[in-house]
């Protein structure tokens, strides 16, 4: 595939109101303003809108613990094809998260051995691959669901891999350009 961004990230200098609209979609700590961001700028009132979706879904306020919230978002960006934000969320929060390798390549991978994964993780990674394959959770893999999380996490589960496929689809499709620092596929 070419890798030539279809949507170029905007580049600096910005005015004074992009930069701050940046800054506010920036995590303390990053290494520089990622591309999707810059890419998702171009659009500054849709990128305003999903900051506040997307920091709150990264937030300590949300109600999912961080493992949890990392299997699924990478399960999805692998599942997606998104190495870009597969490998800006494995670079910024896998040893966060308490992933080892073999955790990391199990989730990236829909045919790895599994066995290094948690019952909770192999449950998110089921939840992921329904929901991919078919827009749906069965019953069974529900009532798992349901015996772990409560009802306000079980939405925000759904939502996180909504909006992670969404994210997947703009990276994907506008060919963001991969962040130097971020993780690359193994496969």
């Amino acid at each position: 595939m070419d890798p030539t961004p279809r949507i170029a990230p905007l580049e600096p200098p910005f005015d004074t109101e992009l930069q701050a609209l940046l800054a506010k979609m920036t995590p303390p700590g990053a290494p520089n303003i990622l591309a999707l961001f810059r890419v998702l700028a171009k659009n500054p009132v849709l990128a305003e809108r999903s900051a506040g979706w997307g920091g709150y879904l990264l937030s300590r306020k949300a109600t999912l613990p961080l493992r949890d919230r990392e299997v699924v978002i990478d399960r999805v960006c692998a599942r997606c094809g998104a190495e870009y934000e597969w490998g800006v969320h494995v670079a910024a929060f896998a040893e966060a998260s308490g992933f080892t390798a073999a955790q990391v390549e199990a989730v990236a991978d829909p045919d790895a051995d599994d066995t290094a994964l948690t019952e909770r993780d192999r449950l998110l990674v089921q939840m992921v691959d329904e929901l991919h394959d078919t827009a749906h959770v069965g019953d069974e893999l529900w009532a798992q669901l349901a015996a772990h999380w409560s009802e306000p996490q079980l939405v925000e589960l759904l939502m996180l891999a909504g909006w992670y496929h969404a994210i997947s689809y703009v990276c994907n499709a506008a060919r963001v350009p991969l962040e130097s620092w971020a993780r690359r596929w193994q496969r």
